[in-house]
């Protein structure tokens, strides 16, 4: 029998296919959403230069960036829904919207950190940080006394809320599931985060006053004012991050005979440290600014005291208000002291910030190989 052999074929050579253009080929190139901002800008930068020049007032630029928004997000629609179809028109849409809300909510923001900062400077000098308002009438003195006074009230404000705040979660997650204190603790928590700050500080200012008599003012006072704002945002923050820590690590610690509180210790809290941290510094930055309740309970003083528990105590807060509402001679003077405490202020709070962010980062579980 004679066996055929059929030789293999060769498949045809496919024609290569030539580039096609990106206005062509259903997508806008990179640098078309930019081609089309910049043109939107300078059609209303256009259009208000014209009524500018009519006589209908100066060139307003408020104006000109929300009519260039407009412009954009029409002009990127219809482009793209020609181009690359009514979907990803939608989708640059909703993209440019997004954008648009991010750059709204970013101007107040720039607008106060540039105010502070612009204003503040004049007020920051030498002496500004090494001498008090006592004995001071008009020029010169400093914030001394404030600076130290918003420290020590501040810290021990932290000493109380911190642990209490952290406990409560830990309690609420771990062991209070289901269980009628717990709902009646979240309940309370709830309702302990919208209070004013002005009702933390006539509580404080109550409860001293039933044991020291009425007219006490002390730096504990104010602490405890704080810690009653402080403790419902702990409260809350660290019960989500422990939410987040997955059930099987808990399980798993089960598993090899680890008591239910060692878990938590080793287990738990160390997974959760960035978020907890986080949150206890956002309860920081909630109340280092409060000058209600510290004006209740502090009180005002010119001169540095370092006793929590004697006498009043000042307050960056309330130093600034002070400054600015009783404007002595030259006014020029007290406007730049209380701009300078309130740069100060924002400074601590960015510290404060940035030492969170590296304690997280240090102390946070290691999750590489």
């Amino acid at each position: 029998m004679t066996t055929t052999t059929t030789a293999p074929q060769t498949p045809a050579t496919e024609s290569p296919v030539a580039p096609v253009s990106g206005l062509r080929g259903g997508h806008l190139p990179s640098w078309a959403p930019w081609a089309i901002l910049v043109a939107s800008a300078a059609l209303s930068a256009a259009l208000f230069g014209i009524l500018a020049l009519g006589g209908a007032g100066g060139f307003n630029i408020a104006g000109w960036a929300v009519v260039t928004a407009i412009l954009y997000l029409i002009f990127i629609t219809v482009t793209s829904t020609i181009v690359e179809g009514r979907r990803k028109g939608v989708d640059r849409l909703v993209t440019g919207i997004v954008v648009t809300a991010f750059a709204i909510a970013m101007v107040p923001l720039v607008s106060v950190a540039v105010t502070v900062v612009t204003n503040g400077v004049n007020g920051i000098t030498g002496e500004f940080f090494s001498s008090s308002m006592r004995n001071v009438v008009g020029e010169g003195g400093g914030a001394l006394h404030a600076i130290v006074g918003t420290l020590m009230i501040t810290l021990a404000a932290a000493i109380i809320s911190i642990p209490i705040g952290i406990f409560t979660a830990i309690y609420l997650i771990e062991y209070g599931a289901g269980r009628r204190l717990a709902q009646a603790i979240t309940f309370l928590v709830d309702v302990m985060t919208g209070i004013p700050s002005i009702v933390a500080g006539l509580f404080a200012y109550a409860l001293f006053a039933l044991i020291f008599g009425p007219g006490i003012r002390m730096g504990i006072m104010g602490a405890i004012a704080l810690s009653v704002l402080m403790i419902p945002v702990v409260v809350r923050s660290t019960e989500e991050m422990l939410r987040l820590v997955p059930n099987e690590l808990r399980e798993a610690s089960y598993a090899l005979g680890v008591p239910k509180w060692l878990t938590i210790s080793k287990v738990v809290l160390p997974t959760a440290v960035a978020g907890i941290t986080t949150g206890v510094m956002l309860s920081i930055s909630r109340v280092i600014g409060e000058t209600a309740p510290l004006l209740l309970t502090a009180g005002v003083a010119t001169s540095v005291n370092y006793d929590l528990f004697s006498g009043r105590m000042m307050t960056l807060p309330v130093f600034a208000y002070s400054q600015y509402m009783n404007q002595g001679i030259p006014a020029t003077a007290f406007v730049d002291r209380a701009w300078g405490a309130a740069l100060v202020l924002i400074v601590i709070v960015m510290v404060l910030n940035l030492v969170a962010r590296v304690v997280a980062k240090i102390f946070s579980p290691k999750l590489g190989r």
